[in-house]
């Protein structure tokens, strides 16, 4: 376990023993707190203990596997923030109050927590509950990075197979509608335990103006995430089609190909039957050279001219011709 302090407005950030970081929560009046666990199981007592942040109600923190929460617990709440790395879904615990907020992450989502540092000396939030939606907004941001950098995949995809059609395409789209499912599923129930939360707390009447309008800002900037996650499972859902549609124009250009084949062979494949039959009449009647080139040869001959000037006159092979030039010059 690595234990981070951050004290504010000064925003330098030193490790610590978490005794440290424990008489640092009960003193200091501006403090961010940040605990990296290993990714192995937690053994010994609560991390909640550790810290001094009352076990009894926080006896999840730092708990693998934890579901989405948002709750208020007296002077303080506590979250379960999800976010986006390298494809993968990590969660944040954070727990804040008026003096501090402690946020405790596994592996991947130390990202999250330098990208939230990162911006305090530009937003220089002016309280724990301002860093709280700092937090929350770059998770958010995460998500929505994710959303559209898939989006143009889907779309580059989708591109390309008007161009040319290959298998492994079908493969990507999966993944990318994989994808979209899963950056739907995971923000969907934080998204609405966390909007339940704060506008219960909102319908109190008691938060400040500042804090309404970060309320506000938080609700309008979820909301466009969401919009930007159905957009990418639209799209996705939009490619598949697309692709559903380029497999049966390929199967209905095979299948026209095979109707002109069989107008012009079964004709011939009748004739060659109808003269090959051992009949007394074909085979004593109809002999001599000339009858051989005009019934043998002739009719096929003829057969065949008709069969290609009916092609030529319903415009058939033409269209299949014009098809194929389409697709080829996309």
């Amino acid at each position: 376990m690595i234990v981070s302090l951050m004290p504010m407005p000064d925003g330098t950030m030193t490790r610590a023993h978490a005794s440290e970081a424990r008489e640092r929560l009960a003193t200091s009046p501006f403090l961010l707190v940040d605990v990296a666990l290993s990714e192995e199981a937690p053994t010994g007592q609560p991390l909640a203990h550790l810290l001094g942040l009352g076990a009894a109600d926080l006896a999840w923190l730092g708990r693998e596997g934890e579901s989405a929460r948002a709750e208020y617990l007296g002077d303080s709440a506590a979250f379960v923030v999800p976010a986006v790395e390298a494809g993968q879904v990590v969660h944040v615990h954070a727990v804040v109050t008026e003096r501090y907020l402690v946020t405790v992450h596994r592996g991947a989502a130390a990202r999250l927590v330098q990208s939230l540092t990162a911006r305090f000396p530009h937003e220089r939030p002016p309280d724990a509950v301002a860093m709280l939606f700092l937090l929350l907004d770059e998770a958010l941001e995460t998500y929505r990075g994710s959303a559209v950098q898939a989006l143009l995949d889907v779309e580059d995809l989708e591109n390309d197979m008007f161009r040319q059609r290959q298998p492994e395409q079908v493969y990507r789209l999966a993944r990318l509608r994989r994808t979209a499912a899963l950056l739907h599923h995971t923000l969907l129930p934080y998204h609405r335990v966390t909007e339940e939360t704060v506008t219960r707390r909102m319908m109190s009447g008691s938060v400040p103006e500042e804090r309404q309008r970060l309320v506000r800002e938080y609700q309008r900037t979820a909301g466009l995430v969401l919009t930007d996650i159905e957009s990418l499972q639209e799209a996705a859902r939009r490619a598949f089609s697309s692709y559903s549609s380029l497999v049966s124009a390929d199967q209905n250009g095979v299948i026209n190909r095979l109707a002109i084949v069989s107008t012009i062979f079964l004709p011939l494949t009748f004739l060659t039957g109808f003269f090959g039959m051992n009949f007394t009449y074909l085979t004593d009647e109809m002999e001599g050279e000339a009858v051989f080139w005009l019934l043998a040869v002739g009719l096929q001959v003829a057969f065949l001219v008709i069969a290609l000037y009916t092609l030529h006159r319903t415009g058939l092979w033409r269209r299949l011709r014009d098809e194929d030039g389409g697709l080829d010059d996309e």
